[in-house]
């Protein structure tokens, strides 16, 4: 699954990134049959609050609207809606860009604390930026296994 953010949804594009999916977001002020089609074109699901874009003959099959709310109501929202796996291959594409990480270099080690193990540490090739599991990481990580759980519950609980 691939997905295309509308512009208000930054963390939750984010979070999709963390889980593993390529995930983009829309550029600001573009139009929704543009973000649509761009959607369509990647084989992307369009994720969005915007309850009118469903009045596009275009978002059907590619739109998945959701409720606003909390970044965890949001999350919620798309697990009822997708088959998301909030834990499908964690923390193997850039946060901020999208690539995909690669092992991280020596050069990149000198941006990574001491006391982290070399092959825990993963880089972006695009940006430069360099990911280790820290605090942020685990702040994350069990953010997206609680969202995975929750799922799991509320597919229990339609299957019973």
């Amino acid at each position: 699954m691939r997905f295309l953010c509308d512009e208000m949804l930054g963390r939750l594009a984010r979070y999709l990134r963390a889980a593993g999916y390529d995930t983009t977001q829309a550029a600001g002020g573009a139009a929704d049959g543009a973000l649509l089609a761009q959607a369509r074109r990647e084989g992307r699901r369009f994720v969005t609050c915007d309850s009118r874009i469903v009045l596009h003959r275009a978002a059907e099959g590619v739109a998945v609207v959701l409720p606003l709310g909390t970044l965890d109501e949001v999350a919620h929202a798309l697990s009822a809606a997708t088959a998301v796996d909030w834990l499908h291959r964690p923390f193997t594409r850039c946060l901020v860009d999208n690539s995909l990480l690669t092992a991280a270099s020596a050069t990149d080690r000198a941006r990574v604390p001491c006391d982290v193990a070399m092959d825990a540490a993963r880089a972006c090739r695009r940006c430069g930026r360099t990911y280790w599991a820290g605090s942020h990481h685990r702040r994350m990580l069990a953010r997206l296994r609680a969202w995975q759980e929750a799922a799991a519950a509320t597919r229990r609980d339609r299957s019973a």
